[in-house]
Parts: structure tokens; C-alpha cells; sequence
């Protein structure tokens, strides 16, 4: 249970560190830029519709939106950059474990899943620190968030980018730009929403990437490879209340000593 940083929530119960504060910082701010480029951006996509014409002026003319589209881009482009190099370094350093990354145990935990969807099987598959459907909306993200970046790029300077790729590489661009752009609104509309709010398992609301904790319950319960790398003994030994001076969780009260019971004091 090395580095594994344990805590109590409102409710008393035993809690797991999930999400560094960096990463809830991160997360924030990215859901902030994220909404900006979808505001000021769809509006320049659906140009000849009412909706739009509203959302342009709301954002002071089409100059202006076009100005703040490209600083929110600026914005993203840089956040990505930081992340990958964050998780490169990690992973160089080995203070990061690839978690996130798929392999094929996750093609055999997503059809063992399905499985137990259609009543095949009677338990739903242990799962890692991150399933296999977290894993397939990161890498949809990473992978979305480097086309739009390139191609945000392209656009953004389109003189210079088509006297190095041609113009052919500009249109695309275009096309590319804008078609992914409704590919992530919709990923983040149907599947993140859903995953994070209103799945049975966490409805109304994940507070993971909130607070940063998981209950030792839940963990147990929607990661329990996860659990047991963290728990290898099995049950969590609350160092907390070691710490403390009280009994760690799952360890009998100590009789006490003497000839007779003791008895409330005055």
C-alpha cells in the first residue's frame, strides 16, 4: 500500500486518492476551453442558422469569436502538449504506470462484459484502475484532440500551410477540423455524460474527478484489480486510524487487562 494516500469522506467512510489536485485542475480547466472552441466554433459552422447569428453577437460579432476561438485553441493545443509530456516523463521516470493504455485484456473484459449484459455470465468481468471503456474515451480524446490541433493549425495560418503541403492538405483541413469537432461534441454529449452522471453505478453524479477519492467500497466493486494491487492482503488496513491511536478497520477490539471489568470512571 505504498504511496497510496488514504482519507476519511463526510459520511466516515474509508477512501482512496484517485485524482491528484493537478489533474481536478486540469480537468477543469479543460472542460472551461472545451466549452469556449464549441461555442464559438459551431456558430462558424452552422453559420445560416438563427442559433448561431445569436451566439456570434452574444460573443461580440464574428471577429471577435473568431479571436477567441483561436486564443481557446491556443489554450487546448498547449494543455495537450503538457499532458503528453507529462505522461511521457512518467513513464520514462517509472513514476507513472500506463493505465491508461489498452491492451488486449480489455477486448476480452469488453466481450465478457457484453456477456453478462445478455445474461450469459453471472458476474461482470474485475476490472483495472481504468476499464476498457475509459480507456477507449481517452485514446478517442488524445487521439481527436491531435487532429484538431494540426488541423486547427492549418487553418489558422492556411498561406503558409499550403505553400508547405499544398492546398489539397487545406481543404482537408477544413473538413477534418470541423467534422471531428461534432465527433467529440457527441462523445462528450453521449458517452462521457453518461458514464459520469447518469450510469446506474454512479447517478446523479461521479465525484471522482471532484474530490479526487473513492470509497474503498466502490473501488472494490468497479476496480477490483485495482483493489487488490492496492489491498494485497485483502482487507484495507485504515492507517489513519492507526495513526490515531484507534483500531485499524477489520481489527478485533483488545480485551482489557485487569482482574475484572472495568466499569465507567467518575
Amino acid at each position: 500500500m505504498k504511496g497510496v494516500k488514504l482519507s476519511r469522506d463526510r459520511d466516515g467512510r474509508l477512501c482512496v486518492e484517485r485524482f491528484a489536485m493537478w489533474r481536478r485542475v486540469e480537468h477543469v480547466i479543460t472542460i472551461i476551453v472545451f466549452s469556449t472552441l464549441v461555442l464559438t466554433g459551431f456558430p462558424q459552422k452552422f453559420y445560416d442558422t438563427a442559433w448561431a447569428a445569436t451566439l456570434i453577437e452574444l460573443f461580440g460579432g464574428l471577429n471577435d469569436a473568431r479571436v477567441i476561438h483561436r486564443v481557446a485553441g491556443i489554450t487546448f493545443s498547449i494543455l495537450l502538449g503538457l499532458h503528453i509530456a507529462v505522461f511521457v516523463g512518467g513513464v520514462i521516470t517509472k513514476r507513472m504506470r500506463m493505465s491508461l493504455v489498452p491492451t488486449p485484456q480489455d477486448l476480452r473484459d469488453a466481450w465478457q462484459n457484453l456477456r453478462f449484459y445478455f445474461g450469459l455470465r453471472e458476474k461482470q468481468p474485475r476490472m483495472p484502475k481504468f476499464d476498457y471503456r475509459q480507456k477507449f474515451e481517452y485514446i478517442g480524446m488524445v487521439m481527436g484532440s491531435l487532429v484538431m490541433v494540426a488541423t486547427g493549425v492549418f487553418l489558422m495560418w492556411p498561406v503558409e500551410t499550403a505553400g508547405v503541403v499544398g492546398g489539397e492538405a487545406l481543404a482537408a483541413s477544413r473538413i477534418a477540423h470541423s467534422n471531428e469537432a461534432v465527433l467529440a461534441l457527441l462523445v462528450i454529449v453521449v458517452w462521457h455524460i453518461y458514464s459520469a452522471v447518469l450510469a446506474p453505478d454512479v447517478f446523479p453524479l461521479d465525484k471522482t474527478m471532484i474530490t479526487g477519492k473513492m470509497t474503498v467500497e466502490e473501488l472494490k466493486h468497479r476496480h477490483a484489480i485495482e483493489y487488490d494491487r492496492i489491498f494485497p492482503a485483502g482487507e484495507p488496513v485504515d492507517e489513519l486510524a492507526a495513526a490515531e491511536g484507534a483500531p485499524a478497520e477489520g481489527t478485533p477490539e483488545p480485551e482489557p487487562k485487569g482482574d475484572g471489568p472495568v466499569g465507567p470512571t467518575s
